[in-house]
């Protein structure tokens, strides 16, 4: 699974973001939804985002915040993705097209295929998102989208493996899984989670 896509979500320190991009992070994200432990502002994902290679995707994370506001905080922090997470419809992708950003759908619904809503990654979060809590991704109600779509919700570096063995994720997202306490990343975790993604 050497190509398997990896994003680690929710970074706040220049520590832990050097680590993930070591590691062989594809994308990292920055939580801009309020309300959240991992939550940072825009001149801190800036200046977090300024140190990431071109090739590793930024990513601002929103959640039921106006198409305005995603679109200020992107351009306040320079992100070059945006992740909407809530009740967003295809018409919000559309109006935030035009910036030429890298565009992910998350939802918790199951999903047919990636791009229904005009995005370029679809990912599938678990129920209860940033609980920790997995899918039951081994029952028989799974259903894998088809295209580029990243499996999130519980994963951590001693599940992760199964998952995509079993669910066949064109990619993966972590956050609470590589943290030491809640809303503080563990490099280590960080690199542990990548190495056995890929493995």
């Amino acid at each position: 699974m050497a190509d398997l896509f990896v994003k680690i979500c929710g970074l706040k320190t220049a520590r832990d973001l050097d680590a993930a991009v070591a590691a062989g992070a594809d994308a990292v994200g920055f939580v801009f939804a309020p309300g959240s432990p991992r939550t940072v502002d825009a001149a801190t994902a800036r200046e977090l985002a300024a140190r990431v290679p071109d090739g590793v995707l930024t990513v601002g994370v929103f959640r039921g915040q106006t198409v305005a506001e995603v679109r200020r905080f992107a351009e306040e922090s320079g992100v070059r993705g945006v992740q909407l997470h809530g009740e967003e419809g295809p018409e919000d992708f559309a109006a935030l097209r035009a910036e030429g950003r890298t565009l992910l759908r998350a939802t918790a619904e199951h999903v047919k295929r990636c791009g229904e809503y005009g995005e370029d990654l679809l990912l599938l979060d678990a129920p209860d998102p940033g609980s920790g809590k997995p899918w039951n991704w081994g029952s028989a109600d799974f259903a894998a989208p088809e295209g580029r779509w990243l499996l999130a919700g519980g994963l951590n570096p001693g599940n992760v493996r199964e998952a995509v063995e079993v669910t066949g994720a064109w990619g993966v997202d972590v956050s609470s899984g590589v943290e030491r306490e809640r809303g503080v990343k563990s490099p280590e975790l960080i690199r542990a989670f990548i190495e056995a993604a890929r493995s």
